[in-house]
Formats: C-alpha cells, structure tokens, sequence
C-alpha cells in the first residue's frame, strides 16, 4: 500500500467506508454469480425424466435474435397441470390450453444470459403425481452468418432417395409403420433407397460438378401406400427409419461440408400425410382447413368426401379473384390423404416456423426448398420466410410455383413492387417459364415467330425479376417427364438444353440420372418411370452408373458432358455473376455471352443438321476478335474471327479461360 493511500485513508474516514462498500459490492456479486454456476451445474445434474409423451420442439438453443420459444405438449389431460420451469434465464411467459384436453402451448422466453443445459419442466396438479420432463437448450455450432445458403455459384442435385441408392438393406422395411412390402417392379411401391445411399455416393455427385444435394422428403411418411415420395408427411421432427435415422441425415450434412458443398432440404408447409398422429387427435378445431368436413365425414373418408382445392393459384394476386375462389385455393385439400394445414391458426404458424429453424440448426443445412408453395396461406408463408431469413441472413430458400407466367413468377420474389404491397421474403422462386419455352423452342421448327425464338424471348422477361440470378431453373423435376423424353430422344437437343440452362444467370438443378439420360417413354409423365432407380444403387445391378459399368455410348458421352460443363462452372466468375447478352436467333443459331472482365464464356445452339457458317463480324461489340477460346467440350482451341464452322446440329460452349 503506497503512502498517497494511507493518507486518505486516515485523513477522509468517508473514503474507507466508500472503499469497503464498493469491496462488499464485489463480493455480493462473486457470491452471486458463484450461485448461478453452481445452479446451472445443479440443473446440468438433473435426473432426468420423460413422463411426457411428447413436447415439440424436442429441443432448442440459446442465442437467438428471437428470444420465445413455444412448446407443443401432448399428453393425456395435460391441460389439468401447471408446467413450471426453474432455470436461470427461462421464463414462462403464458400457457395457452387448446380445445383437446390432450395439449398445452407454453410460451417461453429465453433471455439472453440463458445457458446451455438441460432442465425439468414440472406439470403439477393438485392431488396428482407431479409429471417431469427433463428439456434441453444447446449451444449453437456455428454463427447465424456462417449459414450460406445456395446461390447463382451452386449447381443443384436433385435426389428422389427411395431410388437412388439402397446401402442398407435392412432398414427397408420397418414392422412398425404401415406400408411393409418392398417391391421395385412396381413404380409406387418403395424400392430400399435410403441416406446411407446417397452419402456413399457423394464422390460421384461432386466428381459430377455439382455443389448441392436436393434430396426428396426423408421425413417419417407412415402412409399405407405411395410412401415412398416423402410428401405426405406424418411426423416433422423425425427421419423416416426406412431412409435412416436423424444420425445419418447429420452425417450426410457433414460429410457434404467437408466437400464443400450443400444440403437442402424439401419442407412442407401447406400439408401433412393423413397418418399424421395429430390427426387422431386435434389439438384445435380449426387446426386443419375444412376440418368440420373432415370431422364430419371422417369415418367414411375418401376422394368423394373430400373438398380439393381449386388450384387457381392466380387468385394469390388477381385483383378481380372472389373470396370463394381464394378460399377454395388455400383451404381445399391437395388430395384426401394430405390433410391442409390451416397457418392461421397461430400456434400451427409457430408451429411450422419453428420446425423449419429446428432442422437448419440440427442438421447444419445449406437450403431449404419448398414445396406447395403458393398453396399455404401467403401472409403465414412471407412470415415463415421473414423470420428464416432474420435469423439466418446469408440462407436461402426456393419456393415451387408452377406457373410459366413469368408475371407470377416475379410476383413471389422477394423486394418485387407488387401493387398489392406484398412482399415474400423469398430470395429463389423457379423458373417453370423459362423450361417451358427452352422444351418448346427445341422441339419447334425453325420460322420467324417458332423455334429458338422462343428461348430469346423467355430470357428477355429477365426484365420482370428483381434478381434473375437468384431464380432457379431446370431441364425437369421428380414431377414432370424427364428432358430426354420431352425432347423425343434427341441428345443434340438435350445438350443444348442442359449447356443453355447451365450458363444461364439462374441458379441450375439437374435431375439424378439426366447424366444418363434417363427417361420415360414406356409411360410418359408416369411418376413412377418418371423415378426410375438410378443404376447400380442395388446389389445385383447389371449396369453401374456410378463406375460407368454397362452403360452405352451415348449415355457416356452424355454423362462425360455433363461432367465437362459443370466442373468448367464451378469456377467460373462469369457464369456465376457476369453480364449477359444473347442476340436474336438467326439461321437456326443461337447465340449467348457471359462476361466478367477477361472471362467471357460463348454458348452456341444450332438446330441446323448441315454444316453452317456463323458470321462473327454481328457479334463484334463483345470484343473477342482476335481472341483465342477453348471448346469446353473438346479442348481444342480456335481464334474468333470473321466466321465459324458448325459442322452439325448441337451445342457449342466456348470460353477465353486457356488454363
């Protein structure tokens, strides 16, 4: 203690008591906070208890923008009992009773001191047992920023899992669920594909060129028939344990970060299976839409007792649309076995937006794609987006509507003016215009007004879109004929139309199998051929698409394609964000550029089946005269002068990158 120090302390007695009050201060807080800890690591050793049959979500984390948490709790009379929580930083703000006895809706709040840990929540009743159910609040893995969702640099696999890849045998039928046959004769029976499937064959997807997998549904789809697709959902928090179990999906996750690339996953919002099991048991009356219908009827439910929507999608935006056609388009059911989810019911839209914040932070996910997506309530919907997007700013989400008005289309991305002031929150809608015209400009003949002229114009509505790069596009889905069959088995076209789409300022996805032209035209538009099983996913398979063993020529040659133009993709800044500009197809020529600084790429479509010559002197404001370029394809090069060689019918991609 220094001299100055003892001065003061004698000569300004009021100094000391200061000085001790503050030294009391000090202790009163440690002692504090030593509390705390010990109570949190009290709570940390909390035997733990499941007297509930279920509480969703099954568990969540601190460290959120948005501190409420809403619990689901169903248990026989769980209405009868308080819940009571005792955690640092938890506080429960409300308990709503719905109109089951069976459920409870406790709202929390998680302040921002809260930590991570586990902890009881106690339902009391008075004369009765008090029931426990030990909860969990985790620790986030990484930032909200580090989400990146996919964007205009990705190029998207999309995956049907039951016929992709079967690893694990025994998992294909599980006792417990309704449908138990396997039988891959039968294009709606399910076929054994499963997670394990597509995770041991990653190496081929990214050798491929592609940086995301979009696999189908693999939620819990405990239907009596047609499983297999996924899209009848029967529990959102579980994995179906005929694809794997919530470890396999996270392995997936994990193993695709370490290459790189990204997870999506398909939700739904606007329905769930009929086998839901809160179907047996509605926690509210207005919980699904038309459910006095279905009350009423559901002892003898079937197609002729169900009320189906209209499908008049348009009626989302038509200033002229009754109220009888907007209802019956958002509230009518998909089909009787997808019962339609009512979003305005707010415990429902808690419900749905929670499920998805869930799986993102669970499985570490890179996208989320949905499905549906004009058909749920657009309110709930911008809502549902909105809060994604708050929590996660550098995620993305694609919506499915099946429009080819490129107005509607507009209409669902995020930032455009809508007269109406709506506003979606939804960064990615598809592009179901631009396939319809790049199929029909294919196969039309060649006339001023038909033809290749009918790609140029669908391009040129870009001017509609808030962000074209953001939208996503497609040669065909798991809903639609596969490319090859809606181009009549014509490979020169069906290059022109996989190169096109993948030089396109969009975000591309490719159908598993488009590799090897895969096709339905023993049915065309059947689902069942339209999601064949991918070859060499099977034990015992005689052709093995992953070794390139059985294969022919020309699924070869097309597999080698694909290959070339998305690993050539990967890497390049012009394709990803460069400018654009195409000229008006002449010849039965088409012609698009993609520029950014001293990359430009050159794509060519010519429909033309004798040799052709293309006079460059038109293309002369691009600034490639002189200019060496490599054919992607062959490797061969060329200096862009005053006219090129086409020597037959197809796709020419060309670039300035030598190296």
């Amino acid at each position: 203690m220094n001299y100055h120090f003892k001065r003061q302390t004698k000569s300004n007695p009021l100094f000391l008591i200061g000085l001790l009050c503050v030294l009391a201060l000090n202790l009163s807080c440690k002692k504090q906070q030593e509390m705390a800890s010990e109570e949190v690591e009290a709570q940390s050793s909390i035997a733990e208890k499941h007297d509930i049959l279920r509480v969703e979500p099954p568990n969540w984390w601190v460290g959120f923008k948005n501190s409420t948490l809403q619990l689901l709790v169903n248990h026989l009379e769980i209405s009868k009992t308080t819940p009571e929580i005792s955690y640092p930083g938890i506080t429960v703000e409300k308990v709503h009773q719905a109109d089951s006895p069976n459920y409870l809706f406790i709202d929390l709040n998680i302040d921002e001191t809260a930590k991570a840990g586990k902890f009881n929540i106690v339902f009391k009743q008075e004369g009765k047992e008090d029931l426990v159910y030990t909860y969990e609040l985790k620790s986030r893995e990484k930032p909200a920023e580090d989400y990146i969702g996919f964007d205009s640099s990705d190029a998207i696999y999309l995956i049907t899992p039951d016929r992709f890849a079967n690893a694990n045998p025994e998992n294909d039928i599980v006792e417990t669920l309704n449908e138990k046959t396997i039988d891959r004769t039968d294009g709606y029976a399910r076929h054994g594909g499963d997670i394990r499937g597509i995770t041991n064959h990653l190496d081929y997807i990214e050798d491929l060129g592609f940086t995301a997998i979009w696999p189908c549904p693999l939620l819990t789809n405990d239907m009596p028939k047609g499983s297999y697709h996924g899209y009848a959902m029967t529990d959102f928090y579980e994995i179906d344990p005929r694809f794997g179990t919530l470890e396999d999906y996270n392995q997936l996750s994990s193993k695709l970060s370490e290459k790189g690339m990204k997870l999506i996953m398909d939700q739904v919002a606007n329905h769930c299976g009929l086998e839901h099991w809160w179907m047996k048991d509605l926690p509210f009356k207005d919980w699904v839409n038309l459910q006095d219908n279905y009350v009423k009827h559901k002892a003898n439910w079937n197609n002729s007792t169900n009320i189906n929507t209209n499908h008049r999608r348009t009626t989302n935006q038509d200033a002229y649309a009754s109220e009888i056609d907007k209802n019956s388009m958002t509230q009518g059911w998909f089909v009787s076995g997808m019962p339609d989810l009512n979003q305005r019911n707010p415990f429902m839209a808690k419900y749905l937006i929670q499920n998805s914040i869930w799986w993102i932070e669970t499985s570490q996910l890179g996208g989320i794609r949905q499905d549906t997506y004009p058909y749920p309530d657009k309110d709930f919907m911008s809502r549902w987006a909105g809060e994604i997007m708050n929590e996660y700013p550098n995620f993305n989400i694609v919506g499915e509507e099946w429009s080819t008005n490129p107005l509607l289309i507009a209409y669902w991305q995020q930032g455009h003016p809508n007269k109406d002031g709506y506003n979606s929150n939804l960064k990615s809608p598809m592009d179901f215009a631009m396939q319809d015209k790049i199929v029909k400009g294919l196969n039309e003949e060649e006339d001023w007004s038909t033809g290749l002229i009918e790609i140029y114009r669908s391009l040129a509505n870009d001017f509609a879109y808030v962000s074209p790069k953001d939208i996503m596009i497609f040669p065909d889905n798991h809903d639609m004929s596969r490319i090859f069959t809606q181009l009549h088995g014509d490979i020169a076209n069906t290059k022109m139309a996989l190169s096109y789409i993948l030089l396109l300022p969009r975000i591309p996805q490719i159908y598993y199998g488009t590799e090897i032209l895969m096709h339905d035209f023993d049915k065309p538009g059947d689902h069942g051929v339209i999601r064949t099983d991918f070859p060499g996913g099977w034990a015992g398979d005689k052709v093995n698409a992953f070794k390139g063993e059985g294969l022919t020529a020309d699924q070869k040659d097309m597999q080698s394609f694909l290959k070339k133009v998305l690993n050539y993709r990967k890497t390049s800044k012009a394709i990803h964000e460069g400018k654009t500009i195409h000229f008006a197809p002449e010849n039965g020529i088409y012609v698009l550029f993609r520029i950014l600084e001293d990359e430009t790429v050159v794509h060519i479509m010519n429909k033309n089946e004798a040799p052709v010559k293309l006079d460059l002197d038109r293309f002369e404001e691009v600034g490639l005269t002189g200019k060496t370029l490599k054919n992607l394809i062959t490797s061969s090069e060329l200096v862009w002068g005053e006219a090129l060689e086409l020597s037959k019918k197809g796709s020419l991609v060309l670039t300035t990158k030598l190296d």
